[in-house]
């Protein structure tokens, strides 16, 4: 899809331009004071930001049950750094210049994807949403037309300039209510990027486990690999240091059943170990396990 037109300068757009411009100059500092200026942000949003802080805080102690509650305390106050540092990384990804990353990234698997492309069959790559995913999606373009799926900025100025950003890099960008266009995308061979990690009302939806807790589960990956016949890759993406380690796993197999629940389990499974692996770059702040089976009580 194309951007939307672009917004007028009129009053009551003037604080999301003004806001647009802020973030532009952002993505356009060195990389090195990017990472420093992050963390600084980072630090003061733990302060600052008490809801959210406690939401993670809730979302650590159910998902590391096994940690001492010092060390889930470091985890929580690396994970808003990286939250910090993540604002840079969208807008570098939007609208600055990706070249300084380039010459260090990594990325392993790239045959998974190319052997399912070869053969014609459209690819779903799944992932989490971590911190750094915008970033990490722009350097995956590099190496394969790759589409997305998002969800709309309530914001006209931020939806036009967002939408925009991405369209500079990704093959096409479709909403997340835009499954008929996603199916057309894989059925010609396509590449499709969907992080299918957060709960998503009025979705269709079921409860499956992640970390072993009950979590609604949005069934858009079985179906979509139902739909279409597209392969689905587990892709896992993150920084260390100031490197990008991309790496796409091998298609899942026997994917998808019949059983729409435990295919969602299995996608789910995936999203736990890329976790596990870089748990400060993930997004705790959101509050996953809000809805809660039947007579279950809530969590936060």
């Amino acid at each position: 899809m194309h951007a939307p037109p672009r917004p007028s300068f009129a009053p009551r757009h003037w604080a999301g331009w003004a806001g647009i411009g802020i973030a532009w100059l952002a993505g356009q500092l060195p990389w090195r004071v990017q990472r420093g200026l992050g963390r600084g942000i980072g630090w003061l949003a733990y302060a600052v930001a008490r809801s959210r802080r406690r939401a993670a805080r809730i979302n650590l102690a159910l998902c590391f049950p096994e940690w001492d509650e010092p060390a889930r305390k470091a985890l929580l106050r690396e994970h808003f750094a990286a939250l910090g540092v993540g604002l840079f990384e969208f807008a570098r990804a939007w609208w600055g210049s990706i070249a300084p990353l380039r010459r260090t990234m990594r990325i392993d698997g790239l045959e998974h994807l190319q052997a399912a492309m070869a053969h014609g069959r459209g690819v779903l790559l799944v992932s989490g949403h971590f911190l750094n995913l915008e970033i990490c999606g722009r350097l995956l373009c590099d190496h394969v037309p790759l589409a997305g799926m998002y969800r709309r900025h309530d914001g006209a100025v931020m939806e036009w300039a967002v939408l925009r950003g991405r369209m500079r890099y990704a093959a096409a960008m479709f909403q997340q209510h835009e499954l008929r266009g996603a199916v057309r995308h894989l059925k010609r061979g396509g590449v499709l990027w969907y992080a299918p990690d957060q709960d998503m009302r009025g979705k269709d939806t079921v409860f499956a486990p992640f970390f072993g807790i009950p979590a609604a589960t949005i069934t858009a990956t079985h179906q979509l690999a139902r739909l279409t016949g597209c392969a689905v890759l587990p892709f896992f993406h993150h920084r260390q240091g100031d490197r990008y380690r991309l790496r796409i796993a091998a298609p899942l197999a026997d994917f998808p059943s019949a059983d729409a629940a435990a295919d969602s389990g299995r996608v789910n499974a995936a999203i736990e170990a890329m976790v596990r692996q870089a748990p400060a770059q993930y997004l705790w702040i959101h509050r996953r396990f809000k809805r809660r089976p039947p007579g279950e009580p809530g969590l936060y």
